[in-house]
């Protein structure tokens, strides 16, 4: 008989990846493999040869799911609760790995059986879902609850279907059979601007410091390359935390504020994320080809290196805050290629302790703002709460040494050869020590954010303080 006239209750399916959650977790699994081990992306190509269902399955089995935190969609969780309750059979059905559907299964609580993946030969979706289902309940002997194209054969065999926050084809599907629909979100322009992180594109305004300090702010030529410089930074810099989003995914949806990054919420999916990589990788190319070769050579320098930050020297002690503090001195150095200008030993010095104070802020603030016991490390990073009182020492320390290299250097002979009145710079060395300083004083009190560039740049102690130096500068060279 024909399930579909039948009128008592009848099992509800349900489908993991986009449906019961916001995101994929094959695309999640690859970046938490690749997080342990860059090298697995060498395997990558050799499982796929013989099917998703291989790939799915040596991911699965090398790397944990944090089923707690992912992002459910919250109707369709509160749906399934109030079916659990009024006494109808819930089903998982998936084409995830039996090992990752489980522990999703066991954390929510509400499903009766669950038909994921078992065979690495056999992924579990589309037509092999379809068999499985009406071989266990029948033709129409199920409604069923799905978001995508391999999905539509279900639907098909369905008593019912739902329609979850659908992709172009199961939007198509659901418009010709009036089916019901849970609509998903779109992506926004904020959760864009937020996956750019255009705030940070301030850091790379470091790029016109050569140009600055050579007196060259009135060259059109050089005013143009530090512009198309500061794009090409701009745009790559935006991909590599795209990249850094991707590998972060687990930690930041713990993290009381990065929780609510586009990917770690899954306002954006990882398709997406992947797509906008390439288009910001294309326009970071495209303005770097009207600039000199030895601006690409840092660029490609820059890229290798956040990379490699975003895929494990974030987790090394120290190593991290040296790479962070070498990433700001690489955008001065990039301002030098772009414009040709020279960047003298004395920048580089105090590039690299004034940065690296910032970067040690960084750590203080994320262990201040940890409950964590004495010996347990923080998430994602190679320090431990008892790391706090030596990060605060050497961060101050560098902010000090940052202030005592720019003194030597106003009290050499490039400024006075640059300067008709050095003494007009010489407040600079205080104002820099009053900035990193005042820095220090607010995250020992907890108020600092946790990015000290952003902070700086919003802060309007810090924005007037900085205007006075610009101008001292500016005025120097002006009396030469």
């Amino acid at each position: 008989m024909d399930a579909r006239s039948e009128q008592t209750a009848i099992p509800l399916a349900v489908d993991l990846d986009g449906t019961l959650i916001k995101t994929d977790l094959l695309w999640e699994g690859l970046f938490l493999l690749l997080k342990q081990n860059p090298l697995y992306l060498l395997m990558v190509p050799v499982w796929l040869a013989t099917g998703p269902a291989r790939l799915k399955m040596e991911i699965a089995a090398r790397v944990e799911l944090d089923a707690e935190a992912l992002p459910y969609r919250e109707t369709v969780v509160a749906r399934l609760e109030a079916e659990k309750a009024a006494g109808r059979t819930i089903i998982l059905a998936t084409g995830t790995p039996r090992r990752f559907a489980e522990a999703i299964a066991a954390h929510l609580g509400v499903f009766d059986a669950v038909i994921a993946t078992d065979d690495p030969r056999h992924n579990l979706t589309s037509e092999r879902k379809r068999t499985r289902l009406m071989n266990m309940f029948g033709d129409g002997g199920f409604d069923y609850a799905g978001n995508s194209r391999h999905d539509l054969k279900v639907f098909d065999a369905a008593r019912a279907a739902i329609v979850v926050a659908p992709d172009r084809h199961a939007a198509r599907w659901q418009a010709e059979h009036g089916c019901e629909l849970l609509p998903g979100t779109r992506p926004t322009a904020r959760a864009v601007l937020r996956m750019l992180r255009a705030h940070q594109w301030l850091k790379n305004s470091l790029i016109a410091v050569p140009l600055v300090l050579a007196h060259e702010y009135m060259n059109p030529a050089m005013i143009v390359a530090c512009i198309l410089a500061f794009v090409s930074f701009s745009a790559a810099a935006s991909a590599i935390y795209i990249v850094n989003d991707f590998t972060d995914l687990a930690a930041d949806r713990r993290h009381a504020s990065k929780r609510r990054r586009p990917f770690a919420s899954a306002d954006l999916s990882i398709p997406f994320g992947l797509g906008s990589i390439g288009v910001l990788l294309a326009v970071s190319v495209a303005a770097a080809a009207f600039l000199p070769p030895m601006f690409w050579l840092v660029l490609a320098g820059y890229l290798v290196v956040t990379t490699a930050y975003s895929f494990g020297l974030k987790r090394m002690l120290l190593v991290d805050v040296f790479t962070l503090a070498g990433l700001y001195t690489m955008r001065i150095v990039a301002g030098a290629m772009a414009t040709g200008t020279d960047v003298s030993f004395w920048l580089l010095a105090f590039s690299i302790f004034f940065f690296l104070s910032l970067a040690l802020v960084k750590r203080f603030v994320e262990l201040d703002g940890t409950g964590l016991s004495r010996g347990a490390r923080l998430a994602g990073r190679g320090y431990r709460p008892e790391d706090i009182d030596i990060v605060a020492q050497a961060g101050v320390a560098s902010a000090f040494a940052s202030a005592l290299v720019l003194a030597l250097y106003i009290d050499s002979m490039s400024v006075r050869e640059l300067y008709a009145h050095p003494w007009m710079i010489w407040p600079l060395a205080p104002i820099v020590l009053y900035l990193t300083l005042r820095i220090w004083v607010l995250a020992r009190r907890g108020e600092m954010h946790d990015d000290p560039i952003v902070f700086i740049a919003t802060d309007w102690r810090s924005q007037m303080v900085s205007a006075v130096g610009g101008i001292l500068l500016v005025s120097a060279a002006v009396a030469a």
